[in-house]
């Protein structure tokens, strides 16, 4: 995999990849950036939950589970000097659907964490990962 970034002047760069999809960067005004992009380590914590993300909802349609909506949340905690490492994170899973199995779902999860998600892997071994999920069940339209 390449990817690369453009300076744009100030701290503001454009990312790219193999893909030809570009995504802004920036940081914070004390440090000399204009907010006009994400910061690196944001992009960081959504590659984890992106990565998750879909081996999970693949996986759930594949056990032909119901999934109406679904939505991956990461909390990553960074270390308060620098480098500002990740320390530790909670990745929370909240499907929504009807008669969600929770084995379903927590086969899902277990097989992205121990099998499928690259991002987790590499992650999980410098860090504390902890999973957790919440099933809402979807009332039928009347």
């Amino acid at each position: 995999m390449n990817a690369s970034v453009t300076w744009n002047g100030n701290m503001s760069f454009t990312g790219t990849a193999e893909t030809g999809f570009e995504v802004a960067l920036d940081a914070h005004p004390n440090v000399g950036g204009h907010n006009s992009g994400f910061r690196p380590m944001e992009l960081m914590a959504i590659s984890l939950a992106g990565c998750t993300a879909m081996d999970v909802i693949s996986i759930m349609r594949k056990k032909r589970q119901d999934v109406t909506r679904f939505e991956v949340k990461v909390q990553a905690e960074q270390a308060t000097e620098h480098p500002h490492v990740f320390t530790s994170a909670v990745i929370e899973y909240i499907f929504h659907g009807r008669g969600l199995d929770p084995a379903a779902a927590e086969r899902a999860i277990e097989l992205s964490r121990t099998r499928y998600c690259p991002a987790q892997a590499m992650l999980g071994q410098v860090m504390p990962i902890e999973l957790k999920y919440t099933l809402v069940e979807e009332k039928d339209e009347e």
